[in-house]
């Protein structure tokens, strides 16, 4: 075990009984208080808001046990994305205590995944549940860190395709292969030339997230006939893999990068100034083929760390703030492009 595995089992307070559910079964979680400390389970949607709940004495728990998902938050049979925190309760608090905050859990916080199956004729309801802790990115460059915090409400699959990546090592010693001022820098390419990949593509999670200034986004091939009017088709709009961009564009109106909205995957966001500066630095690196953003020296990704939320690392404020835009399909792009080959 890892050091910063055996932290997380140290730490957390929190445990799912697995880490996927079928609608019938029982959504366990196993809650394990730190010794001597009451909790009581809080759940929130992506944006932060807390949603209705059983009893407050029926989610608190003062020694090991276990908390039934869809007994304890019946609003959460609701597709979508929950956030499911451990929350502290005072020595001295009744069990009628007023309903705590969140910005002081114990352990890290689940992110639940309530998935409907979307398909035409399909039953209503529930399909499958995934549970996983709560996780952030930290991606170290030469030029300084960049802690990055996940859209997990619209692109759960590209975000899990590059926690594992990150996690195996694949981005150590990458390059940002392609860098444009005013627009994105990329790279994930084993290769280094916007060629490669880790072998396979992944599905695409559009959604009315904005391509702004810090934003990142998964890359894929370009379909020839794409325009406003004709959006990627399937095999190109499924063919991203490991490379990735981050928006560079810091104009009001985004007026480079808005034309990537709803037809590129975003799955997270740069979070805090020290990173947004890192990115900064990134883009003036020196270009020395402006056609195809081919940086004199490519700056390398020495790796890409996955950390666990705990209270005193949690990026998630600013991406809650934001998260009651409304996510679904939008615009295409019109004539600029962030292509890849698997």
């Amino acid at each position: 075990m890892t050091p910063a595995a055996a932290a997380l089992v140290l730490f957390s307070v929190l445990f799912p009984a697995k880490g996927w559910y079928g609608p019938d079964q029982d959504w366990n979680i196993n809650v394990k208080p730190p010794q001597g400390t009451t909790v009581r389970l809080v759940l929130t949607d992506f944006s932060g808001s807390t949603l209705d709940a059983a009893p407050a004495p029926d989610r608190t728990f003062s020694k090991d046990g276990v908390g039934e998902l869809k007994r304890l938050f019946p609003a959460i049979t609701t597709a979508g994305t929950y956030f499911l925190y451990a929350i502290p309760i005072p020595a001295n608090a009744g069990a009628d205590a007023r309903e705590p905050g969140v910005a002081r859990f114990a352990g890290t916080p689940l992110v639940v995944t309530v998935r409907q199956d979307r398909r035409a004729g399909a039953p209503g309801g529930p399909m499958a549940v995934k549970v996983e802790p709560l996780r952030f990115a930290v991606i170290s460059t030469e030029a300084g860190d960049m802690t990055v915090a996940f859209y997990y409400d619209v692109a759960p699959n590209n975000i899990a395709n590059f926690i594992n990546l990150a996690r195996e090592g694949f981005y150590e010693g990458l390059t940002f292969h392609r860098i444009e001022p005013d627009f994105v820098i990329q790279g994930g390419d084993p290769r280094g030339d916007g060629t490669g990949g880790p072998g396979y593509g992944i599905d695409a999670e559009f959604s009315d997230r904005k391509h702004e200034f810090g934003v990142l986004s998964m890359s894929r091939n370009v379909d020839p006939n794409e325009s406003p009017n004709n959006p990627p088709r399937p095999e190109y709009a499924n063919s991203a893999g490991s490379q990735f961009f981050i928006c560079a564009d810091k104009s009001r109106d985004q007026k480079n990068t808005s034309q990537l909205d709803g037809v590129y995957t975003v799955f997270g966001r740069i979070v805090g100034d020290d990173g947004l500066r890192t990115l900064d630095a990134l883009a003036a690196t020196p270009i020395a083929d402006k056609k195809t953003g081919r940086p004199v020296h490519p700056p390398v990704m020495k790796k890409i760390e996955i950390r666990p939320v705990t209270v005193k690392e949690n990026p998630y404020g600013r991406l809650q703030e934001e998260a009651a835009k409304p996510t679904g399909a939008t615009t295409v792009p019109k004539d600029r492009s962030t292509s890849s080959a698997k």
